[in-house]
């Protein structure tokens, strides 16, 4: 797929830096020089500059709200520039009139400002700005989002259950009772475009806002092709049959830790039975329909939530440019 990197999340080409994750005495030396910046987050939110929600805040590293930090840094990666990127979390600050309710809503739209940092800067939720990031930011807040929530879930040793710890500037957890070396987790899941004639296919989770529908998804399996994957899937789902399937794009999707591939499926059969376990509802849609929803002239479908990958399938088929 010719567009396949410029999907939400790719085509920053960040350089990871890998040689240096654990070399702390490369790393203070950076530091001194006044060479490195800081991602900060709370809660898995991220702060920006509040007026546009458009631009990461980068923070000196000798900042003193950074002395609040739940995390060791995470090395990030090195930008064009050569200035590294840390990734610090201060989840354990509180805010004043904290709701709980707002942060957990499918649409978070509240922000936080933290009284001791940069005046317009807040913690805002991913999803909600994640079209507006530069490729650069988005890859970078991603990739802090997805490593720091590794962390948190996976503090204990999966082989005796003892408190692992950091290591490698974050990329590595080691425990030591009894050895085990454990690497962040990222989960499969395969997300289709499901198409027979001029419609395709597209379903909805329970809790999901009143008339959103979106591709179809699940993780692929131990053993399991991504083909099979998406087979599976959609028939579980729907009982439809897939014959012919073609990868398209990749996108990680930092919520909490999975990396979307994007396929197309060409459907055998058109009777839906939708699995009640599976999700709440899907239908065959067409291509007028789906348009009429991205331009918000649909009263029945709301569009998929743009800047994922199922976004960005549906309309680059509109375009006909999937190829």
């Amino acid at each position: 797929m010719k567009h396949a990197e410029t999907v939400t999340f790719g085509g920053s080409g960040l350089d990871r830096a890998a040689e240096l994750r654990g070399d702390e005495a490369a790393l203070a030396y950076r530091r001194a020089e006044g060479a490195v910046d800081v991602a900060l987050l709370w809660r898995g939110k991220l702060l920006v500059e509040a007026a546009e929600l458009d631009r990461l805040v980068r923070l000196p590293a000798d900042h003193p709200v950074l002395e609040g930090a739940t995390l060791p840094p995470v090395l990030l990666g090195r930008e064009e520039s050569g200035r590294l990127v840390l990734a610090l979390d201060i989840s354990g600050w509180v805010p004043e009139d904290l709701d709980e309710a707002e942060i957990n809503r499918f649409h978070d739209t509240s922000l936080q400002s933290h009284p001791d940092l940069p005046e317009g800067s807040a913690f805002a939720e991913l999803r909600r700005i994640m079209t507006r990031l530069s490729p650069r930011d988005a890859e970078l807040a991603a990739t802090a989002k997805a490593i720091a929530g590794w962390h948190v879930s996976h503090r204990f040793c999966a082989r005796c259950g003892a408190e692992s710890r950091m290591i490698l500037s974050g990329w590595q957890r080691s425990c030591d009772a009894c050895g085990g070396q454990h690497f962040p987790r990222t989960d499969p899941v395969v997300i289709m475009l499901i198409t027979r004639g001029n419609r395709t296919l597209l379903g909805r989770s329970p809790g999901w806002p009143e008339g959103m529908y979106s591709c179809l998804a699940g993780f692929v399996e131990p053993g399991e092709t991504i083909e099979a994957a998406v087979r599976r899937e959609v028939f579980e789902e729907s009982q439809i049959r897939v014959g012919r399937v073609e990868y398209l794009s990749s996108q990680p999707w930092a919520f909490p830790s999975s990396l979307m591939f994007g396929c197309r499926g060409e459907a055998l059969t058109d009777e839906i039975r939708i699995d009640p376990q599976e999700i709440d509802d899907a239908i065959w849609v067409s291509k007028e329909e789906v348009m009429d929803a991205f331009a918000g002239q649909n009263p029945k479908i709301l569009p998929a939530r743009k800047g994922a990958i199922a976004h960005f399938l549906l309309r680059n088929w509109l375009a006909d440019t999937l190829e």
